[in-house]
């Protein structure tokens, strides 16, 4: 599962994204930093440091296909808002605009904006519910009331699903004390650098606060639930300033309150209902707020240092970069001003004639104009004019005469046609080049943006194909593995069997029971047991819950409890419709104890259902062949068949048996089976070897098992041993 959160590297988006990293999802987030850091991310994850009103977020949708798309990225400044409500509409109604397009384009399942209460405006109703008016009274509350109208209609012109929550005051760690931050952050802040309080008002002004993980859980739970439209999201609970304060006393010691007049525009009091969300989300919030500013105090605690140590260096980098900007500017300034102080020395220090026929200031003119452009060749005009004038009067001209001098007046004209025609050439060339790289560098950051799409993009599909190629429940191993069931001996597609789980689920034992006649007993017919743990050779079924739960409903279970008198895992095995054994398996890792692996398990026991089925047909069928006619017994190829089948188990699974030889004595073959098979299980076998001599294989049974399988025989006056090496 795959989710796009925008603003996730910000105080509530970063919790949103460790819960949604959690439950599990694939977390890809948007955030053009402008409050967020990446710190507060600290597992693996996509981000991309865009702007969500940026057409380039496109190509994040196409090609990730998100399952659900959170939306918290906004300019959350109310007085950013006011002070510029363009940049406020921009983020708040262009952005959401993009992201609810390339959701309906791309395919979305759910899409959750974050709203704020301040669409209700001054609304004095307490509690405020969703049907009540909405009536904003800055841009930020419009640009949020607007993005929930374009929310729900989505959702009717598009059927995309959307869900606005109405957060009310959030709070907790990562909180910023500027911009997205509210008064718990100020105080906390405050009360940790011992610095005053400062309290607008008596204090007695109520707010709605609601911890940070409280609203993440109800974002995770809305992304799979069929809720839908507008939801407030609170406490329904009303808490002023000054227990605010109270409760930071008992935390800490807190140096000083002041209290400063009203703001204009606040609010007395806010609380928002919150038993729509709670009925239909079947949520509630599990903070109240003394544990909550106990968590936020603790986190604010134990950051501290590394928050005012980001100030510092944002402060430090912040004074060079101004300073470099204004020597930058100044700069131009400055070097017109040394080669103006350069021509007018030679200007004036000119001792030869034949220097004097060179005019200094055009070269002056056309280089400043070449180098800086308009501007700076307009004030060399400027400079040199003045420099002419001086020269002119130094020479012993008067104003006046001047004034009718159409030399001097064609100089000045010559000075101001190349100044102008040098300075606009290079401006615009100058606006050319401006352009073009501009461009270029646009087309730069697009390569770089979709290059980095591509890395990722192609990272996964290399992840993929080496999951399919190498991984145990890929097609291609599913299809080698399971061509081991293709035998049509009984003995050996139960041994097959449990190798094809075994690879399959990855597991480290598995055991096959089949049903008795009457139901009432579990055989065990072929298990792995490399580890040489104790396995249960037989299971009454009323003894076992799992067992008699897997009858009634032929379902996969899965020991949720963790019972240790049932395996993890076991699924039945039927044949001709009926359940005819089962496969239990044990010590899965915990990471595949998942609703993947038990449809993967179930896949393979229907595969293992099929190989079965053909075995019974076969076994049906060639029954006559098999056995000596009128008796229990083997033929001595089908014999040696399931003797060698149990050897290989043996050897590859430590699976054990015991091979027992008798002699017939003075009974008939028919005589000695019937008395034999009485004593035998479902799953031994009765063969002949040579004439008068007969053989028994008792299955799972080891060594320490022969005596009491000798004394029982020999009651029945039957005189056996344990054959010890090849028959």
């Amino acid at each position: 599962m795959k989710v796009l959160i925008s603003g996730g590297y910000g105080f509530i988006g970063s919790h949103v994204a460790d819960r949604f990293h959690k439950e599990g999802y694939e977390v890809f987030i948007i955030d053009n930093m402008s409050t967020g850091r990446k710190e507060n991310i600290n597992f693996k994850h996509k981000g991309y440091q865009l702007s969500v009103e940026d057409p380039k977020c496109e190509e994040i949708f196409r090609s990730n296909r998100f399952d659900a798309v959170v939306h918290l990225a906004a300019q959350v400044s109310v007085a950013e808002s006011v002070s510029n409500p363009r940049l406020d509409t921009e983020s708040n109604v262009l952005g959401l605009v993009n992201m609810l397009t390339f959701s309906k384009k791309y395919n979305v399942k759910k899409f959750l904006f974050a709203s704020s209460a301040a669409v209700y405006g001054m609304n004095d109703k307490l509690p405020l519910v969703e049907t009540d008016k909405c009536d904003p009274i800055s841009p930020y509350g419009i640009s949020k009331w607007v993005g929930e109208s374009y929310c729900l209609k989505w959702s009717q012109l598009y059927e995309l699903d959307t869900v606005c929550f109405r957060f009310s005051n959030v709070y907790g760690p990562r909180q910023g004390s500027v911009g997205e931050g509210g008064v718990i952050s100020i105080f906390m802040d405050r009360v940790i650098s011992g610095q005053t309080l400062y309290i607008h008002g008596d204090g007695e002004q109520t707010r709605d606060f609601i911890y940070v993980e409280d609203v993440a859980d109800a974002i995770y739970r809305a992304s799979y639930s069929s809720v839908l439209g507008v939801y407030n999201l609170s406490t329904n609970s009303e808490r002023s300033i000054n227990s605010l304060v109270d409760v930071l006393k008992e935390l800490q010691d807190v140096k000083e309150i002041k209290h400063t007049p009203n703001r204009a525009g606040d609010i007395t009091r806010s609380t928002l209902s919150n038993e729509k969300i709670k009925a239909e989300l079947d949520w509630s919030p599990m903070y109240d707020t003394d544990e909550g500013l106990s968590r936020t105090y603790a986190w604010f605690q134990s950051n501290q240092a590394s928050r005012e140590s980001a100030a510092t260096a944002t402060t430090a980098t912040a004074q060079p970069s101004s300073l470099r900007t204004w020597m930058k500017s100044v700069q131009p300034y400055a070097e017109n001003v040394l080669a103006f102080a350069l021509t007018a020395w030679i200007v004036l220090s000119q001792q030869s004639s034949a220097y004097g026929l060179i005019d200094v200031e055009l070269f002056y003119i056309t280089i400043i104009g070449i180098i800086y452009g308009n501007r700076q060749s307009i004030l060399a005009v400027v400079l040199s004019i003045g420099l002419f004038l001086f020269k002119k009067l130094n020479d012993g001209h008067e104003i006046v005469s001047l004034m009718y001098d159409t030399d001097f007046f064609f100089q000045i004209a010559i000075y101001l046609f190349i100044g102008l025609v040098v300075g606009y050439s290079v401006e615009r060339r100058n606006r050319m080049i401006q352009a073009k790289e501009q461009k270029i560098d646009e087309l730069e950051k697009r390569y770089e943006f979709l290059n980095g799409v591509y890395t990722e993009v192609r990272e996964v599909k290399d992840e993929l194909q080496q999951r399919i190629l190498n991984s145990g429940d890929s097609f291609g191993k599913i299809h080698s593995i399971t061509k081991e069931l293709e035998s049509l001996e009984l003995e050996k597609v139960f041994m097959s069997t449990v190798n094809v789980v075994k690879s399959i689920m990855d597991v480290q034992t598995v055991s096959i029971y089949t049903l008795s006649p009457n139901r009432s007993f579990m055989r065990l017919v072929a298990h792995t047991n490399v580890s040489g743990a104790a396995v249960s050779k037989s299971l009454r079924v009323e003894d076992h819950a799992y067992i008699q739960k897997m009858l009634a409903d032929g379902k996969v279970f899965v020991n949720k409890e963790l019972n240790d008198q049932a395996p993890l895992m076991s699924v039945p095995v039927y044949h001709e419709n009926t359940i005819a054994a089962f496969i239990a398996i044990e010590g899965m890792s915990i990471d595949k104890f998942s609703l993947y692996y038990q449809n993967l398990f179930k896949v393979t026991s229907d595969l293992v259902s099929s190989a079965l089925s053909r075995a019974l047909a076969y076994y049906d069928a060639t029954e006559s062949r098999r056995f000596i006619e009128g008796t229990s017994v083997l033929r001595k190829e089908a014999f040696e068949e399931i003797l060698s089948s149990k050897k290989q188990a043996k050897s590859m699974h430590n699976t054990p048996y015991l091979l027992l030889e008798g002699e017939l004595g003075q009974l008939s073959l028919k005589q000695y089976s019937e008395k034999v098979a009485s004593m035998l299980r479902e799953t031994d076998y009765i063969g002949t070897v040579n004439d008068g001599q007969v053989v028994v294989i008792l299955s799972n049974s080891a060594e320490e098992d022969a005596n009491f399988v000798l004394s029982r025989f020999a009651q029945k006056e039957i005189s056996m041993r344990v054959v010890e090496g090849e028959l």
